[in-house]
């Protein structure tokens, strides 16, 4: 675990305050669990990226637990083999920050820095964490393609870019024009529901990086 991020100007501070429920559950694991995160968990790859893929909040045992965006249990799992499919990947992943991987032209973001209860933020939590999201985003003055992975984190940044949800829907592989030239295009979330359920498939997954590589 460390504090090292790849764009410390858009950082929270280890101990931010700004969402009191999420406060409460991360000293209440930290009692359980000393050895653990518990923080909000930074950004996680290459500033000057194309792409930026942004989830939608740290996992229990995952993000929360290792301090890196979506290593540490499952969800990452589909996500850093397609990476590496596509050559964003410099090492080999092993799900742990000790495996020293570096990302190349992509960088890791989440919609919530925190892990929420039941992984479900509210409304105000979202927003509050937004700004976080928003400097990370200007700051990155390569980025052409946002990945949105859920709706959660599809919802945020079209409000982050002043746009109307009814005007911009959340729909596996659809794409929108963002201000700035940027483009956002759309995936189911790669959690372990979605994947051991169906929801979700490799194929699928694979499908919307085709569909970025070529925006």
């Amino acid at each position: 675990m460390s504090d090292h991020s790849p764009l410390l100007f858009a950082e929270a501070p280890k101990g931010c305050r700004r969402c009191s429920r999420l406060v409460g559950l991360r000293k209440s694991l930290r009692k359980d669990h000393p050895d653990w995160w518990n923080a909000p968990v930074p950004a996680f790859g290459d500033p000057d990226a194309r792409l930026a893929i942004v989830g939608l909040a740290p996992g229990k045992e995952g993000a929360n637990r290792t301090g890196r965006p979506f290593t540490g249990d499952a969800s990452g799992e589909m996500l850093f083999a397609t990476l590496g499919k596509f050559g964003f990947i410099d090492g080999e992943f092993a799900n742990d920050p000790a495996d020293g991987i570096t990302l190349n032209g992509a960088i890791i973001l989440n919609a919530v820095k925190c892990l929420p209860p039941e992984n479900k933020p509210t409304a105000a939590e979202i927003n509050n964490c937004r700004p976080y999201l928003a400097q990370a985003l200007d700051g990155m003055p390569h980025l052409q393609i946002i990945l949105a992975l859920g709706k959660i984190a599809h919802d945020s940044l079209i409000r982050l870019s002043g746009g109307r949800l009814a005007d911009h829907k959340f729909a596996h592989g659809a794409r929108h024009n963002l201000p700035g030239g940027r483009t956002l295009i759309d995936s189911y979330h790669c959690s372990r529901y979605n994947v051991n359920t169906g929801r979700l498939t490799l194929a699928m997954f694979e499908e919307v990086f085709h569909k970025l590589m070529a925006d």
